[in-house]
């Protein structure tokens, strides 16, 4: 299994949309950055995800879970756009914010730190454990 972390802003798909969508989930579209695309191509059913608060709130708030493989985006007729489908598992009991994040020297490396711009990106193993349990998972 693979860690990766999907932002997006909460007033265009929020943490409480994700899991209003159940078991069924949801295509993460709408990407149209290479580098994210690739990402999404990277990843297989059962790889977890962090879901990030964007623009606001700049909090990792949830955990879902990739139900599909990379195909391509609904939203998009050129067939360079690919995404996935992903279904909420579980809220953080406590949001980890961007702002507790950049002040752990532990995390420095991490991409969302050095590369906040990316709406799609890798964690680590130990990123994702140090996330967890700073949200109380």
């Amino acid at each position: 299994m693979r860690y990766w972390l999907f932002k997006s802003e909460p007033d265009a798909w929020s943490w409480d949309q994700q899991v209003a969508k159940g078991d069924t989930g949801e295509e993460w579209s709408g990407v149209r950055n290479y580098q994210a695309r690739n990402f999404m191509r990277e990843m297989e059913p059962g790889d977890r995800g962090f879901f990030y608060h964007s623009q606001t709130d700049k909090a990792v708030v949830g955990i879902v879970e990739v139900i599909a493989p990379a195909h391509p985006d609904s939203t998009s007729d050129n067939p360079r756009w690919d995404c996935v489908d992903v279904k909420a598992v579980e809220a953080m009991p406590r949001p980890v914010t961007l702002e507790e994040i950049k002040a752990r020297d532990d995390l420095a490396e991490m991409v969302l730190v050095r590369n906040s711009r990316l709406s799609v990106q890798p964690v680590t193993p130990e990123e994702w454990a140090i996330i967890c349990e700073m949200g109380g998972l």
